[in-house]
């Protein structure tokens, strides 16, 4: 590996260190050789994503050019043109390395494209849509390098796990979404329960605010029900991995449970006693073993 490549697996292991803490932990898990894949593919993830969320103050036709200028870089890299940009080197060897699908690339940038001038969901099947680039393609991405003894069966379920740790982020960051001007509780959710944009704005969790939560909540326990099966059929060298990330991220929305839906005093987070002794189990856990076990409760 050449330094400038080493450098850059090491800055998107740096930004992963400091923005993903819990699926960091978890890749801890993993054999060192796929550390670094894991680390390039979370750096991209999260740049796109700082460039939509971090640049709030600039006009959001400045934001969409350098979302704009950023994607065209990781194309003209994709052709094998030589490009300047500290991060990208490792996000094409990955690909390159595993022959990752290039559709799920382009969704993502097209979902975060989406983040520049949409601010809420009519329906959950339009939120799907926006999460189908936005979480779904992680999951996908993340097959190859996890390995499985059948990716066939084992792709569905890793969609769905990239949708429930959206779901999870998206419960657990109502406040947070608010101060970007935006809400990923589609307004059918909403309404069925009778809370309105304003009301949310007010951040204080009424019993309206709850239901609607605890709603929430079921969906997302839905998502992770589906992507259960999938972690058996990782390679044995993966599972204490995605056991741990699973549970750890299914703990955030106990949390949620614990604090009774209160999103907005303080942020859901999974003390680290419980972060150690997920991480413990998960490695003691036989491989194959259903997740069924170590559901979220």
């Amino acid at each position: 590996m050449t330094e400038d490549l080493a450098a850059s697996y090491e800055r998107c292991r740096e930004l992963h260190r400091r923005h993903g803490r819990t699926y960091y932990l978890a890749t801890r898990l993993l054999p060192a050789w796929k550390r670094r894949h894991v680390h390039a593919l979370y750096g991209f993830t999260r740049y796109a994503d700082e460039i939509v969320d971090r640049t709030e103050a600039l006009p959001p036709a400045e934001r969409a050019a350098r979302l704009t200028d950023w994607s065209d870089r990781f194309l003209a890299g994709l052709r094998g043109e030589p490009i300047a940009d500290p991060l990208l080197p490792a996000v094409l060897h990955t690909i390159a390395v595993f022959d990752l699908d290039l559709a799920d690339f382009d969704a993502f940038l097209r979902s975060m494209a989406m983040d520049l001038t949409v601010t809420s969901y009519a329906t959950y099947d339009d939120l799907l849509g926006y999460m189908e680039g936005s979480a779904a393609v992680i999951g996908t991405m993340m097959l190859p390098i996890l390995g499985s003894q059948d990716p066939a069966a084992a792709r569905e379920p890793a969609r769905q796990l990239g949708l429930a740790f959206q779901l999870t982020n998206f419960i657990r960051d109502v406040a947070e979404d608010l101060d970007l001007g935006r809400t990923y509780l589609p307004d059918e959710h909403l309404a069925r329960f009778g809370v309105t944009r304003e009301d949310l704005e007010r951040r204080v969790a009424t019993p309206k605010i709850k239901d609607l939560l605890r709603y929430e909540v079921s969906v997302a326990k839905d998502h992770y029900r589906q992507a259960a099966p999938g972690i058996p059929l990782l390679h044995p060298a993966s599972q204490a991995c995605m056991r741990t990330a699973y549970r750890l991220y299914g703990g955030i929305l106990d949390e949620v449970e614990a604090a009774d839906y209160d999103v907005f005093t303080r942020r859901a987070t999974v003390p680290n006693q419980r972060r150690a002794t997920v991480a413990i189990s998960s490695i003691l856990t036989r491989p194959g073993t259903p997740m069924r076990e170590v559901a979220p409760t």
